[in-house]
């Protein structure tokens, strides 16, 4: 049977299950005891937000193909407050390292989102404001965001994933994890080209980390 499930993964967390390094960090497994589930693409170990694990290989094509341009957005709190020229250029797209990124959505948001703490909580510059952006990309490539924003002029302090296509985080707080609903399963295969095929399973309850 296929799983979908909708974690909400916290700062400093690997994007994977094991780690081989000398001085062992969390990782998925310290969260989500489901077997044989895969993430669908990455975010940093300090990247936060919105991570879709499954099984279904055929779906997990479908989202991180770039020919497909499915949709990622992203809370972003930058060093500064941007400027509209700037905001342009993102849209626009930037060169990071000799690679153009594609037309992005950007929006200066007016008010500072509600989202969890993070734990640490980010290191501030005195007398240097900050500003959120709301970025939807289509596109995934390693560390993106923070490399769009600092080519820019106004470095990413911290960076929470908060949709994918039609998947919001919503009522999740960092370390849950939820199976996605029916009606979540069937408008992302209907995006994503796909039939239906198979039922989501079913829990009652968002699950906590250990």
């Amino acid at each position: 049977m296929y799983r979908y499930l909708l974690f909400y993964k916290p700062y400093d967390v690997l994007c994977q299950f094991t780690d081989d390094s000398d001085s062992p960090r969390r990782t998925l497994k310290d969260y989500i005891d489901v077997p044989s589930v895969y993430s669908v693409g990455r975010l940093d170990r300090d990247s936060e937000g919105l991570l879709l694990l499954t099984n279904d290989g055929r779906l997990k094509h479908r989202l991180l193909d770039p020919q497909f341009g499915k949709n990622r957005t992203y809370w972003v709190q930058v060093e500064r407050i941007p400027d509209e020229a700037s905001l342009q250029r993102l849209r626009d797209g930037v060169t990071i390292r000799q690679y153009r990124t594609r037309p992005a959505k950007v929006r200066r948001l007016s008010v500072e989102p509600d989202l969890p703490p993070r734990n640490p909580p980010v290191r501030f510059r005195k007398n240097v404001p900050t500003g959120w952006l709301e970025m939807t990309l289509t596109e995934g490539r390693n560390r993106q965001v923070r490399r769009m924003t600092a080519a820019v002029g106004y470095p990413t302090l911290r960076l929470v994933r908060v949709g994918m296509e039609n998947l919001k985080i919503e009522t999740l707080q960092p370390g849950q994890w939820r199976d996605l609903s029916a009606a979540e399963l069937s408008e992302l295969q209907r995006r994503c080209g796909e039939k239906r095929r198979s039922v989501p399973f079913r829990r009652s309850k968002s699950r906590s980390w250990k």
